[in-house]
């Protein structure tokens, strides 16, 4: 049984050590790569706002706290500028980054878009107020019109782009023909753009979707290739993660070794 671990490489370490202790062979293969985009004018504008009367900040990675920070120094803005600021880190490595800055933040149960709204900080939150959103290109839509909808002001901070590493083609290339004499994989899935890089990748075989258990963060996912599943009439398997441990995705693993 051959294990996708679909995390970037610097978060996937101990997963894959730990698979490997298990007999498991795990394959690192990040479906997301977070490059920095460049502090424009526009940007240096919205941290600006910071400063003033923003309500809530949410911050939806590592990388969009270094990249965050690194340009909030270069906006000549100092942390304790921002004691008025409630952050919401959308889980607990996002909040270990910031903690490095002496900011304690809010996590969600489960550390999805759905979590996230459910917190008390933002269910009760006073219509009309500023909501800043460190992120990624493409990332946390859903959360955001959400809020939106219920009639918050959105700050929209896109401090860096996701794409397809260049090094997974390379890799999923080199594998491709034993992964079609498999019976079965397994493949974590915590995005739904890591889910649309993995459809890319498999565009010239997508019959592989068959034999994959994709286990995925929260419910919003699940529906997204539930939905797919039906509309192509595939049979893969989908199982929801309320988080990435390493110690959850073991007690999965060692259950399936059992089943299977």
């Amino acid at each position: 049984m051959l294990f996708f671990n679909t995390r970037p490489l610097e978060r996937a370490e101990a997963l894959t050590l730990a698979l490997s202790d298990l007999n498991i062979q795990a394959i690192n293969l990040p479906l997301l790569e977070l490059k920095a985009r460049p502090l424009t004018p526009l940007l240096k504008q919205l941290y600006q706002q910071l400063v003033v009367d923003i309500a809530v900040l949410v911050v939806v990675s590592p990388t969009a706290v270094d990249v965050g920070m690194k340009y909030l120094r270069e906006c000549h803005i100092e942390i304790d500028q921002l004691a008025h600021i409630q952050w919401i880190a959308v889980g607990e490595k996002t909040a270990e980054a910031l903690q490095k800055y002496q900011i304690k933040s809010e996590i969600p149960k489960v550390e999805t878009s759905e979590g996230m709204l459910q917190l008390p900080i933002l269910s009760t939150l006073e219509k009309g107020k500023k909501i800043a959103f460190w992120r990624g290109e493409g990332g946390r839509q859903f959360m955001m019109n959400h809020l939106h909808q219920q009639g918050m002001q959105i700050l929209n901070f896109i401090l860096y782009d996701r794409q397809l590493p260049l090094q997974s083609i390379d890799e999923f290339q080199k594998i491709t023909l034993k992964l079609t004499q498999e019976s079965r994989y397994i493949m974590l899935i915590s995005s739904e753009a890591s889910w649309l890089n993995w459809l890319s990748l498999i565009q010239a075989n997508p019959m592989l979707l068959n034999i994959g258990y994709f286990w995925v963060l929260g419910d919003r996912l699940f529906n997204i290739l539930d939905n797919y599943k039906i509309q192509h009439a595939l049979h893969f398997k989908v199982m929801i993660l309320p988080n990435l441990k390493t110690e959850l995705i073991l007690q999965r693993v060692t259950y399936m070794q059992g089943k299977l």
